[in-house]
C-alpha cells in the first residue's frame, strides 16, 4: 500500500491511503531513465509526445556519494545540491533499490530544474523534519506546495511511515524544491510527467 501526503492550494495538509496513487495520474507511458554514462540511447522528444509520459529516474546506476547534477539532463531534468547515497542509517530506508538522493552539501535542500515544463512531480520521501515540496513556473513564481507535516523516520514514533509519496500536479512546472529546514531527507523513485 502506498501512503501519500498532499496539499492542494485550497486544502489542508492530509495523509491519505492511496492504494493505486500512481494510477490516478492516468500514466499511459512510463520511461525508466538511467543516468548519462556516454552510451547512445534515444532520449524522449517531448514535442512528439501525444499521451501523458512519465519519466522515473533509475537511481541505482549512480555511484554512492556521487554529486548528481546533469546525469539526467538528456531526460529533461538537472539537479542542484544533490548527492546519491546508499543509506547506512536504518532510519532512512530506501523504497526500492539501494540508492536514494539527498540534499547535499547544503543539508535540507534539493532542487530539480526541468528543461521543458512538466505537469506532475512525485517522489517517495523520508525526512527528519517537516518537508515542503514547492513547484515553480518559468519566472520562479510559486505554483503550489505539498507538505509532509512531520518527520517520518523508520523505527520512530511517527504516525507517518517512511517513504511516503509526495506529489504535486499543476501545469507548467519548471522547477521544484524539496526543503526540510535544517533537517535531512532522502528521495526515491523521482518521477515527473510531461
Amino acid at each position: 500500500m502506498v501512503k501519500q501526503a498532499t496539499l492542494q492550494s485550497n486544502k489542508l495538509p492530509m495523509i491519505e491511503d492511496a492504494k493505486f496513487a500512481l494510477d490516478k495520474y492516468n500514466i499511459q507511458n512510463e520511461i525508466k531513465a538511467s543516468p548519462w554514462r556516454g552510451q547512445v540511447e534515444p532520449a524522449i522528444d517531448a514535442a512528439r509526445v501525444a499521451v501523458p509520459t512519465c519519466i522515473c529516474l533509475d537511481l541505482d546506476d549512480l555511484k554512492c556519494f556521487e554529486a548528481v547534477e546533469r546525469q539526467y539532463e538528456r531526460w529533461g531534468v538537472i539537479f542542484h545540491n544533490c548527492l546519491a547515497i546508499q543509506p547506512s542509517n536504518p532510519a532512512f530506508p530506501t523504497y526500492s533499490g539501494l540508492t536514494v538522493l539527498m540534499g547535499a552539501p547544503k543539508s535540507g535542500f534539493l532542487e530539480a530544474t526541468f528543461l521543458r515544463p512538466v505537469n506532475s512531480v512525485s517522489a517517495f520521501v523520508t525526512s527528519s523534519q517537516r518537508l515542503v515540496l514547492s513547484a515553480y513556473d518559468r519566472n520562479r513564481q510559486l505554483l503550489g506546495q505539498t507538505v509532509l507535516p512531520s518527520a517520518n523516520l523508520a523505527n520512530s514514533d511517527s504516525v507517518i511511515p517512511p517513504n511516503i509519496l509526495l506529489s504535486i500536479n499543476v501545469n507548467n512546472i519548471y522547477s521544484v524544491a524539496f526543503c526540510a529546514f535544517d533537517g535531512q531527507f532522502t528521495i526515491d523513485q523521482f518521477r515527473f510527467c510531461i
